[in-house]
């Protein structure tokens, strides 16, 4: 029996919250902290209604300041933290588990406010500190990166002797009716998309204009899709831990109505995170967009259709060329009648609350900082079948040009 501190109160951690509680028996008690501590009380009712045998409570907390997140969790004495709060806070929340010796996990990483950055360096300098504190710390553990990274450890361990190569292939199929709004924090996502993109192969990566590379591919239950080539965070881990990798590539589907609204919103200037002058008043153009879009959190009774995340991989088991395509196909209406979220929130939270039982159970226990790729993927990926995330696989894949 384990105590859980949930940082965050965005529809991730309302996934998160629900599947904690569906897991009683190694979460006995659980705490959502936000910085919004009606959003906290919100679901606390919600699963207390349905019954549920582990205790909740709320608490406030600012997550930028690490004091805050210490005295947390000084009084409420979690063995685990699990930061469902922003990238921009990781390393708060990080240092505030050091300082206490709390397990950490998170599902994306770290990124500085004032630059569209994705790099695991920042984190990845926490090691030898929480090596020598005796805890550990899981990295990105949601889907993408996340499982992916899971099904890439568990292709290794099982179909391949060496993987060449990588294509992470992530469609959305899902409509919430909207003329445009984005499926998790604006924020986060905008950035994300209007980033240059990248690829890794020969050893290093490649940078490319943003949305620069287009292909389409046919998914399995979800039909053709425009993809176009992002950079991603896993990339960069898997490049490190799959040994002898030539090739990664990171693709994410986008209607061609998406990508026309994105496009105009850039050319005014609104994805910006540079501050400008409002009536008296500085403001980033950002996060004013991501205040008049629809909150991602109240998609779920909008949004029908499936999502398709999944990886294609090239390589050789037994001096034979091998390919190998494992995926998960996630229907929004589903997710929705089960936890009142929508896929995309889904399939981020199911994956974190895995991975805090992992390490809850010992099995993903180790001193450290880790990316998941670096645990053992056979008791994780039997936990996506039981807990509402089952996986396919197909060995002929069609590939990727």
């Amino acid at each position: 029996m384990s105590k859980a501190l949930i940082i965050g109160a965005g529809g991730v951690a309302g996934v998160v919250i629900h599947k904690c509680c569906q897991n009683s028996e190694v979460f006995e008690e659980i705490c959502i902290a936000s910085r919004t501590l009606s959003k906290c009380d919100v679901y606390k009712a919600q699963v207390e209604a349905k019954g549920y045998k582990t205790k909740v409570s709320t608490a406030q907390v600012d997550a930028d300041n690490t004091e805050e997140v210490i005295s947390l969790i000084e009084r409420f004495k979690p063995d685990i933290v699990i930061n469902v709060a922003l990238p921009y806070q990781d390393l708060t929340i990080m240092d505030a588990c050091l300082a206490t010796k709390v397990d950490y996990l998170d599902t994306a990483n770290y990124e500085p406010k004032d630059i569209p950055k994705f790099e695991y360096k920042w984190q990845w300098a926490y090691k030898e500190r929480f090596e020598k504190a005796g805890i550990t710390a899981i990295l990105g553990c949601g889907f993408d990166p996340g499982v992916t990274q899971v099904f890439s450890a568990y292709a290794l361990k099982h179909y391949f002797d060496e993987i060449h190569t990588i294509d992470i292939l992530d469609a959305n199929a899902g409509d919430h009716g909207y003329p445009f709004a984005t499926n998790f924090n604006p924020e986060i996502n905008i950035r994300e998309i209007t980033a240059n993109g990248s690829y890794f192969e020969g050893g290093r990566f490649h940078e490319t204009e943003p949305l620069e590379i287009k292909r389409v591919y046919d998914f399995p239950e979800i039909g053709p899709k425009d993809m176009y080539l992002l950079h991603h965070e896993e990339m960069e881990s898997l490049a490190v831990n799959i040994p002898g990798v030539k090739r990664i590539r990171f693709f994410m589907t986008f209607s061609e109505r998406y990508i026309t609204h994105l496009r105009v919103l850039e050319n005014v200037g609104m994805t910006s995170i540079e501050p400008i002058d409002f009536e008296g008043h500085k403001i980033i153009p950002l996060q004013f967009l991501k205040a008049v879009l629809p909150d991602p959190a109240s998609l779920g009774p909008r949004t029908k259709g499936k999502t398709n995340i999944g990886c294609i991989y090239t390589g050789v088991k037994d001096g034979k060329k091998v390919r190998y395509y494992v995926y998960n196909v996630c229907d929004h209406e589903e997710c929705y009648r089960e936890v009142g979220s929508q896929a995309i929130s889904y399939t981020t939270g199911v994956p974190a609350m895995i991975g805090a039982k992992m390490v809850l159970e010992g099995k993903w226990k180790k001193p450290g900082v880790y990316n998941v790729e670096e645990m053992n993927p056979d008791p994780f990926m039997d936990e996506l079948n039981r807990c509402g995330l089952p996986w396919k696989e197909c060995f002929d894949p069609k590939m990727v040009e």
